[in-house]
């Protein structure tokens, strides 16, 4: 028997090392493969054409699916509909950064939730997933959302104690939700500190995902001509 191949398909080095930890941590038996373009959110910021991201979206999941892939967990918050297109290109289980944890939100039944972003590009595909989400379950559960301007660029710089000045800065408007959801996988693992910070619960994207893809695709046999 051998544990499912699972490519992650990062947008920045940030989400690296959080869904690698979430993944010793849960599901330690996976085999993980990593897919980097770290100019797709720089180009993103930057304005690029739409349709062109996408389509290099959907182009890292058939490239996930003819490596052995049995499952794709994209890392990057600000590309969701091209992550729907790339799910039904390929065929896989394919998983948005947040929509594991979105589910296991509404498990909760709250009455407000807060979002909390430190990449403003992925405010807007957050929400639009929130609301989707809402309407598929006939609820409308109100979110409240927070950026934490300039975190993630103090993080690529390497200045953690920045990062982590601003998130909990930004975290602070959204202290009388019920619940907080990270948008980001690079804000994993400041889980503790913001629940410390706000006296609420944070549910980290990471570990839902993980959770998700380990009932989804448990241990099988290897089947794939490219699965060594």
């Amino acid at each position: 028997m051998f544990a499912s191949r699972i490519a992650l398909i990062h947008a920045t080095p940030l989400a690296m090392e959080p869904v690698a930890q979430a993944f010793a941590a849960l599901w330690r038996e996976a085999r993980c493969m990593n897919l980097l373009d770290d100019t797709l959110s720089q180009d993103r910021q930057q304005g690029a054409g739409a349709d062109a991201l996408a389509q290099r979206v959907v182009d890292l999941a058939l490239y996930a699916c003819a490596a052995g892939a049995q499952g794709i967990l994209y890392t990057c918050s600000a590309f969701g509909p091209a992550i729907d297109a790339a799910r039904a290109a390929c065929g896989l289980p394919t998983l948005k950064p947040n929509e594991a944890m979105f589910d296991e939100a509404f498990e909760r039944r709250p009455a407000l939730v807060g979002l909390l972003t430190s990449f403003a590009p992925a405010a807007p595909s957050l929400q639009q997933e929130w609301a989707e989400a809402c309407a598929e379950r006939g609820q409308a559960i109100p979110l409240r959302s927070a950026c934490a301007d300039g975190a993630m660029q103090a993080l690529q710089a390497g200045d953690r104690a920045r990062h982590d000045a601003l998130v909990l800065a930004a975290a602070e408007s959204l202290r009388d939700c019920d619940f907080v959801l990270l948008g980001q996988f690079s804000l994993a693992a400041s889980r503790g500190t913001i629940e410390q910070s706000i006296a609420r619960p944070v549910l980290a994207s990471t570990d839902s995902a993980v959770r998700r893809l380990r009932a989804v695709l448990p241990s099988t046999p290897s089947t794939g001509a490219n699965t060594p």
